[in-house]
């Protein structure tokens, strides 16, 4: 007869193995697992301070992936254009600023990273689900959103002109 109120034949002493102790159960041998692919380190950042602007070119396979990082993680609140009204604002969650304000449209890249790295106001951290060229990618693609809403109509083909007049 098991006595579970005793150490003696309970779970409580079964099945644990310390970080790196040999584990017969895994082929490798080892009970710690590795990390598996995509795993986003929380301190995964620059030595130092984030720099000003992006690290590596932007191409437009980046700014594809940062829409669709920023449609994921940050539309919610900031919106799809960058207004500010995403859906939890709207349902009453603090208002982030438009990113079309002056004071962001003329703030570097970095800034973008170091927000969306260190979390600012009531936006919280988001190191530990999205990777560091991930951030820089969403930094291109809000540098996109800006200047797709504050283009000079007159710096645009004739064929774009003719569409913007259509919609207006």
């Amino acid at each position: 007869m098991i006595c579970f109120s005793c150490d003696e034949g309970s779970m409580t002493n079964n099945g644990r193995v310390k970080p790196h102790e040999p584990a017969p159960f895994f082929a490798d041998g080892n009970s710690a697992r590795p990390l598996p692919e995509g795993t986003v380190s929380r301190d995964a950042a620059f030595p130092g301070t984030i720099p000003d602007d992006f690290p590596f070119t932007i191409m437009r396979k980046d700014l594809a992936r940062g829409q669709e990082r920023y449609n994921i993680y940050c539309s919610v609140c900031h919106g799809y254009v960058g207004d500010g009204d995403g859906m939890v604002v709207r349902r009453g969650f603090t208002k982030p600023p438009s990113f079309h304000i002056d004071r962001l449209r003329q703030a570097p890249p970095g800034h973008v990273v170091q927000v969306v790295s260190n979390g600012f106001g009531a936006m919280y951290s988001y190191s530990d689900r999205v990777s560091m060229d991930d951030r820089w990618r969403i930094a291109a693609y809000i540098r996109a959103l800006q200047l797709s809403q504050h283009v000079d109509p007159k710096t645009l083909g004739p064929q774009d002109q003719q569409e913007i007049r259509k919609v207006q």
